[in-house]
């Protein structure tokens, strides 16, 4: 059986490398046939473009990763049933859950390599892909809030300011509180803008005031300007809204930890983010499961059938992920929940198409 074990696990993943030979391609292409006139518009380097495609070509690539290796398992599983290599298996005394094993050992070594690239490999390509985007392809859009951006740095400071230019590091109205202890209010400082200096890696505040109560007594202290120093780095406002997808397994830990602690409004879309990562080498195998119980019988439609059914599979899958995803990142849904509803659902459809594949 190890001979079988060998040639269904080459097929595996020969396959599989093959899809992702012949469509990644083709998704580069396409992209380059849509986007080249705006890289020539805004003046986009040689250099630059061609690390855009390396960091396009992870990024995309493990976006489609589940669906390459769904299609690959149904197109050559369907190929081995089409030629009774199934039947001549299973004839010779190979029980179905023995037959499995090599898919299983597959699948293993995609959701390891899943695993592998979306903490470390793909955050990275992330960065770069959307900072070309933002820069060349989507230039004069902000890729985040700026606008009525409240922070709680820790426990006893907050900041608000009403309006932020990520360009000129500048923020608006700024308003600094701090709270003692007791929670009450220890000392307010109002700016009518807070502007970043890197060369002197200080922050400038201009017609700056500061209230601060003394024993009941409210001490005033007003300048045209001043030149100062806070503990947040002004990045921090407002991080880009694509923060979560560029740090790895550890980085985005902290900066969960960090933005709960802050309370930020939109933890919900970095906590769905990690959640997801972990799910990813878990679709492998529920990927497997459906892709082999489709495809092990032989059907009057051939491959075409198969394939048909699966596709139809798999953008059902993407829908539920898609709408379960929204629902955590813009109504309080758990984050958690919908990750595991739509895996799970699937889960449990790929073990009754399993069993009646067995019959």
């Amino acid at each position: 059986m190890k001979i079988v074990d060998w040639y269904i696990l080459k097929r595996y993943l020969v396959t599989f490398g093959m899809m992702i030979l012949l469509f990644v391609p083709i998704g580069i292409m396409l992209n380059l046939a849509e986007q080249i006139g705006k890289m020539i518009d805004n003046e986009a380097p040689l250099n630059e473009i061609l690390i855009y495609y390396l960091n396009f070509t992870i990024y995309i690539g493990s976006l489609l990763f589940p669906i390459f290796l769904f299609l690959s398992i149904i197109f050559f599983t369907s190929k081995l049933a089409n030629n009774t290599e199934i039947v001549a298996i299973l004839s010779s005394g190979v029980s179905f859950g023995r037959f499995l094993r090599p898919y299983w050992i597959g699948a293993s070594i995609i959701a390891v390599l899943m695993f592998f690239m979306g903490m470390f490999i793909v955050p990275n390509a992330s960065k770069g892909y959307n900072e070309f985007k933002y820069k060349y392809l989507k230039k004069g859009k902000q890729d985040r809030v700026t606008s009525n951006i409240f922070n709680q740095l820790n426990e006893n400071d907050f900041i608000y300011v009403s309006s932020f230019d990520p360009a000129r590091k500048i923020g608006y109205n700024f308003t600094f509180e701090h709270f003692d202890q007791e929670n009450q209010l220890e000392y307010k400082i109002s700016a009518a803008n807070i502007r970043w200096i890197p060369k002197d890696s200080l922050y400038r505040l201009t017609s700056y005031s500061k209230r601060k109560l003394v024993n009941e007594t409210e001490l005033l202290e007003t300048k045209r300007r001043l030149d100062t120093l806070f503990t947040f780095n002004i990045e921090d406002l407002t991080p880009v809204s694509y923060i979560a997808e560029t740090k790895n397994l550890f980085e985005l830990n902290k900066f969960i930890a960090d933005q709960q602690r802050k309370g930020a409004s939109n933890i919900n879309t970095y906590i769905l983010t990690k959640y997801k990562r972990w799910a990813l080498p878990v679709t492998a195998f529920i990927l497997t499961i459906i892709g082999v119980a489709v495809s092990a019988v032989k059907r009057r439609g051939g491959m075409g059938v198969n394939l048909a059914f699966g596709i139809g599979v798999a953008f059902i899958y993407i829908f539920f992920d898609k709408v379960f995803g929204t629902l955590a990142e813009q109504s309080g849904f758990s984050p958690l929940l919908a990750v595991t509803i739509p895996n799970l659902a699937f889960g449990v459809l790929g073990l009754y198409l399993l069993k009646n594949a067995k019959r």
